[in-house]
């Protein structure tokens, strides 16, 4: 079981590229927070992440809220925004210009990327893709919870061979060939992984957080189990016991590593395994109750309302299109 790769299927990721910018210095883009576009441009997708890759040339990059010094991009670099934070890219530092709502929308009469061309000052030329990636936050993400505000790969560290997959993709999206808008996505989609496998290797061995416990050896092993077994009657002993550890030995380094004990990880996760099962027609709440590990439905109904914040039922019927609604719930 690769639980990184359970963890992102399960909440969906789905990647789109938006925009191909060619830019000649003096130039500028702001980005508005996510909140303000992302029903717009992944209207289907509970929450984005933003992402640009610089194909050629170089610019800055810098957070709205100033909480970072404006940092510099050069071909080959990823930026990766997980929690959609507003911010801007530029030619040059402390550049700023006021967003255009109305382009972050997505296309009904043309093929994604919107290509965008600006700036006569003479200056070096810039090539970079934007877009976005949708997933779910809610009940439970916790490769996003793991996650910091902003992610620079650079291209000198090998990240580069991503961004020439976007530049190769962007090309053939020029010939209209069916199908191109998928190998963006999917090109998208791998670019975040790659950067989020990085991520991974530069954190501190004994770094505080769900993405670094994947690399301990008994927390690592302990998520494999649940992930691959959810429905299994798991207990702290149980579960320390295929690991090969104590039960206060995984107790304290899966709450030291996932800050939170086991069973209360392995309740939030079974959560949200069941939020994908109650999208389904005609599954009942008995049946789904079993597939994530509980004896009877009262039981699971006491759990989600407790994780979530509703009963199962009104979940189901919030996230249902109106046609395809459950009221039998």
């Amino acid at each position: 079981m690769d639980v990184l790769s359970d963890v992102l299927k399960t909440v969906r990721l789905t990647g789109a590229v938006f925009f191909d910018v060619d830019f000649t210095a003096p130039w500028v883009a702001e980005t508005p927070p996510g909140a303000a576009i992302a029903s717009n441009v992944m209207p289907e997708a509970e929450h984005i992440i933003m992402f640009h890759a610089i194909t050629s040339g170089e610019g800055w990059a810098e957070l709205l809220d100033n909480s970072t010094p404006p940092f510099r991009l050069a071909a080959g670099d990823i930026i990766v925004l997980p929690m959609s934070d507003a911010h801007v890219l530029c030619s040059t530092p402390g550049m700023r210009a006021t967003p255009d709502l109305a382009m972050y929308r997505r296309p009904t009469d043309r093929h994604l990327p919107i290509y965008i061309e600006k700036g006569d000052g003479g200056g070096e030329q810039t090539h970079f893709v934007c877009g976005y990636l949708g997933c779910d936050a809610r009940p439970f993400n916790p490769v996003l919870q793991g996650l910091p505000r902003l992610l620079h790969a650079r291209g000198s560290d090998g990240v580069g061979s991503i961004t020439e997959l976007f530049r190769l993709a962007i090309n053939e999206t020029a010939t209209r060939r069916s199908g191109s808008e998928t190998v963006l996505s999917k090109v998208a989609e791998l670019m975040f992984v790659d950067v989020v496998r990085r991520y991974i290797d530069t954190l501190p061995t004994a770094a505080a957080s769900w993405l670094s416990g994947l690399r301990d050896p008994h927390v690592g092993a302990a998520l494999t189990l649940m992930h691959g077994r959810p429905a299994e009657p798991w207990t702290l002993e149980h579960l320390a016991r295929e690991v090969g550890v104590s039960r206060s030995v995984l107790a304290d380094r899966f709450t030291h590593f996932v800050r939170e004990p086991p069973m209360q990880y392995l309740t939030r996760w079974r959560m949200q395994l069941a939020t994908r099962l109650l999208e389904r027609q005609g599954m009942g709440l008995a049946r789904i109750a079993a597939e994530v590990g509980y004896d009877s439905e009262a039981a699971f109904n006491r759990a989600f309302k407790k994780c979530v914040g509703v009963p199962p039922g009104a979940w189901r019927r919030g996230h249902q299109a109106p046609a395809e609604a459950d009221t039998s719930q």
